[in-house]
């Protein structure tokens, strides 16, 4: 991996990383001209995994080979869990032979790939337990976003701590921070709108930063402002998850007539089978048809 004092020459590919502005990532992993092999192997990662943001699994799984670097090989294994439901138990079978074999916990690209395979099968512990053998700001900031799944405020705010006393300016930070004030509630929510505009001013807006904004004004029942925010990350990405779902949710308390939830729902069931949303909707979706079909006259 890459020394301290390379950190810089990334300092663009990870940032739009993080902010969720995937395809610019791509694009300034392009133009980078790498000064090392580990500074390479350092861009790529970053480069395949805005290609897994964006569900281009295939680029991944066609460009990263058995001789690519273990961090790259990491990368894949991810994308190859992603594809499809079918090989999610080989992959599976796969991520646990290489975590019960000699482990080197200096790989943080497949610790937080580990983590976010186990965080999708919803095992926090087994996520976890990759996450805590490193250091990295990036762990630390996945390890606060599963303490805040798991209600965990307490220890949300703990790793957050650590995180803040590494470096405060930092992205993750300030990204994991937002993260925090929304679980907490109450006053924190507009802490962590501004925190999100502020990003937005400094960088440029995402789905990912506007989702977060439209997440604290529906849970302050600002539902106007909301809905213009939503419509704004719906002109960057109509067929982003959290977009649809953010406007289900949005469509129910503004009173919109049925057809306008049911069109973001049908968009996001086409599109995207795995999120929990989803699977929570079926699964309640055919409870209900099981309890029609048992209470129906005879």
């Amino acid at each position: 991996m890459a020394a301290q004092g390379d950190v810089d020459e990334l300092f663009d590919i990870k940032n739009a990383f993080y902010l969720g502005n995937y395809q610019q990532c791509i694009n300034e992993a392009q133009k980078l001209k790498p000064s090392s092999p580990d500074v390479k192997t350092d861009r790529d990662v970053f480069m395949y995994r805005a290609y897994v943001a964006q569900k281009k699994y295939g680029v991944v799984l066609d460009e990263v080979t058995g001789a690519s670097a273990s961090e790259l090989q990491a990368v894949r294994l991810y994308a190859d869990y992603l594809t499809s439901d079918q090989k999610r138990d080989a992959v599976l079978k796969d991520l646990e032979a290489k975590m019960s074999s000699s482990l080197d916990v200096g790989n943080n690209t497949f610790l937080l790939m580990a983590a976010s395979i186990y965080l999708h099968e919803d095992n926090y512990d087994a996520a976890l337990r990759c996450l805590n053998q490193s250091d990295s700001l990036e762990c630390s900031a996945l390890t606060v976003q599963i303490y805040l799944k798991m209600d965990r405020v307490d220890l949300a705010k703990k790793e957050l701590k650590l995180m803040q006393e590494k470096d405060d300016d930092a992205t993750l930070t300030q990204m994991a921070l937002a993260w925090f004030d929304m679980g907490v509630g109450g006053d924190k929510l507009q802490d962590a709108f501004y925190i999100f505009q502020e990003m937005i001013d400094k960088n440029s807006s995402t789905p990912l930063l506007l989702n977060g904004q439209a997440a604290c004004c529906i849970h302050q029942g600002k539902y106007e402002d909301a809905e213009g925010i939503l419509q704004e990350a719906m002109d960057k990405d109509s067929n982003n998850p959290e977009t649809l779902i953010n406007m289900i949710v949005l469509s129910q308390h503004l009173g919109k007539a049925p057809e306008i939830s049911n069109r973001y729902l049908s968009q996001l069931k086409t599109s995207h089978q795995n999120p929990p949303f989803v699977k929570e909707f079926t699964a309640k979706e055919n409870e209900f048809e099981r309890l029609m079909k048992q209470y129906a006259p005879a």
